[in-house]
C-alpha cells in the first residue's frame, strides 16, 4: 500500500516534508520525501492535503476490561483509539480482578490478539489489589506481557513501600508510573480548592496534596537514582519541583492530560460531572504553567487518562459522581488545538504523544522508520468539527470536551499496515 502526497511529520527524525510512504507486510518499506514516481496508484491512499504522523502512543488509558465492561471493553476502547489516530495504548491495572498477576495479564494479551485492531500494552499493578502494601508479581507479569507498573489513581502512601517498589521494578526493567496524592490532604475533595470551590459549596483538593507527594517521591528517586515517571501533573508547584529535580540530574519524567492543558476549574461552575476528574481542573495560572512546561521540555508526554463511566454513574450530584473523563478520540485534536491556539511547536507536540512515551515505555512505536511498524495517523488539518455524543466510539460518553470545537480530524488510521479506521 502507498500513501501518496501527505505532509510527513516525524519528530523522531525531524522530518517535515511532503512525500510518499510505502507499506509492505505491516512495516514501512520506504519513506520518500518529495514523492516517488513508481508508486502504484491502484493501491494507494490519496493523502494530498493530509498530514501523516506516527500512530499516537497513549500511555495512560483505562479500558475497564476485565470486570467493568459496561463502561468500556477492549474492543470498544480499541475502536475509540483507532478513531483518534491512537495505535498503541497502555492499559491501567485497575480492573476487576486487578491486573496484579500473570493470569489477568494473559487474558488481556490474548483478548487483544483476537480483536486485532490496535496495540494494547498492559500495565501491571505495583501492589497487590492496588492496596499499597504487598508488592505484586512483577517478574511473572512481565513474562506474560506487561511493559510498566502503576497503581494508577491510588498513591503508594508508604515511603518504604515506594522505595522497595522502585528497586523491585528496576530489576525487571519496568518503568514505574506513579500517581502523586497525599490522601490526608485531599480528603473528600471533589474539585480544585479555591474561591470557586467555596462559592459552589464543594469540598476542595489543594495543590499541596499533589505537591507534597511529588516532593517525597522525587526524594526517593534521587536517592536511588532509579527512573520514575509521574503521571497527570496538574499543579504549577509540582511542575517547579520536577524542574528543580531535573536540574539536579534526578531521572524523572512526567506527563500531563489534554484537559488540564485546555480547561480550568471554571468548567465545574455548572456542576457538570464530566468535568470532575483527578487531579482536578485547576486555575488558569496552573494551566499556563503546564503549557509553558510542555513548550520548555519539562513535561515529556501528553496522555489522555481515558476514564470511561456509564451515564447513570455520572448522572449524580457532583460530590457523589466518580472521577474521570474520556479522552482517546480527542487526544490528537487537543494537540492540534494547542498548536493552533498557543502556537506550540507542532513536532514537539506530536513527540509528546508518540516517540516520547514509546521511549519511556521501551516499546517500538511512535516513529516513522523504514523497517519499523506501519502505525500511521492521517489527519485532515483543516477539518473543523464539534465533539458530540454521536461521534464518540467509546461505550461511555463522559467527555469534558463535549460541545468544544476542534480543528483537525483523523481521516485514516493505519496499524501494523492495516487500515483500522477511515473517517
Amino acid at each position: 500500500m502507498w500513501i501518496k502526497g501527505a505532509r510527513i511529520l516525524d519528530p523522531a527524525s525531524g522530518l517535515d516534508s511532503p512525500g510518499d510512504l510505502l507499506i509492505e507486510k505491516g512495516h514501512i518499506a520506504g519513506i520518500y520525501p518529495g514523492g516517488h514516481n513508481d508508486a502504484h496508484q491502484q493501491n494507494a491512499i490519496d493523502a494530498r492535503g493530509l498530514w501523516a504522523l506516527p500512530g499516537l502512543v497513549d500511555m495512560h488509558v483505562h479500558l475497564r476490561d476485565p470486570g467493568y465492561e459496561y463502561k468500556e471493553d477492549l474492543y470498544s476502547g480499541s475502536l475509540a483509539a483507532a478513531a483518534g489516530g491512537v495505535t498503541t495504548v497502555l492499559a491501567m491495572a485497575n480492573t476487576n480482578p486487578v491486573n496484579d498477576n500473570a493470569s489477568v495479564t494473559q487474558y488481556i494479551v490474548e483478548r487483544v490478539k483476537d480483536i486485532g485492531l490496535i496495540r494494547v500494552l498492559p500495565a501491571g499493578a505495583v501492589t497487590k489489589g492496588l492496596l499499597g502494601k504487598e508488592l505484586s508479581e512483577m517478574g511473572l507479569m512481565k513474562i506474560a506481557g506487561i511493559v510498566a507498573v502503576s497503581d494508577d489513581g491510588r498513591p503508594i502512601e508508604s515511603a518504604s513501600t515506594m522505595r522497595r517498589a522502585l528497586e523491585y521494578a528496576a530489576t525487571f526493567r519496568l518503568p514505574l508510573i506513579v500517581h502523586c496524592q497525599d490522601l490526608s490532604l485531599s480528603g473528600k475533595g471533589v474539585m480544585h480548592e479555591g474561591a470557586l470551590s467555596s462559592s459552589l459549596g464543594l469540598p476542595g483538593i489543594p495543590r499541596l496534596a499533589e505537591d507534597v507527594m511529588v516532593a517525597r517521591d522525587l526524594t526517593i528517586c534521587e536517592d536511588l537514582k532509579i527512573p520514575l515517571h509521574i503521571t497527570h501533573v496538574s499543579s504549577r508547584n509540582s511542575l517547579a519541583i520536577i524542574r528543580h529535580a531535573r536540574e539536579r540530574g534526578v531521572p524523572v519524567t512526567c506527563d500531563v492530560t489534554p484537559h488540564n492543558l485546555l480547561l480550568t476549574e471554571t468548567r465545574v461552575a455548572e456542576y457538570d460531572t464530566n468535568a470532575k476528574m483527578y487531579p482536578p481542573l485547576r486555575e488558569e495560572s496552573d494551566r499556563m504553567a503546564l503549557i509553558h512546561g510542555l513548550s520548555a521540555g519539562i513535561i515529556d508526554c501528553i496522555a489522555s487518562d481515558h476514564a470511561p463511566h456509564a451515564y447513570d454513574e455520572k448522572d449524580l450530584d457532583f460530590d457523589l459522581a466518580p472521577f474521570g473523563t474520556i479522552g482517546l478520540q480527542t487526544l490528537l485534536p487537543a494537540l492540534l488545538k494547542l498548536h493552533y491556539d498557543h502556537k506550540l511547536d507542532l513536532l514537539k507536540l506530536i513527540a509528546a504523544a508518540t516517540v516520547n512515551p514509546a521511549r519511556i515505555l521501551g516499546v517500538e512505536a511512535g516513529t516513522l522508520t523504514v523497517g519499523g511498524p506501519a502505525d500511521i495517523a492521517l489527519v485532515n488539518p483543516e477539518a473543523v468539527w464539534t465533539l458530540t455524543e454521536d461521534i464518540i466510539r467509546s461505550k461511555s460518553k463522559n467527555s469534558a470536551f463535549l460541545g468544544m470545537q476542534f480543528k483537525g480530524r483523523v481521516a485514516y488510521t493505519v496499524c501494523q499496515g492495516r487500515i483500522v479506521y477511515q473517517g
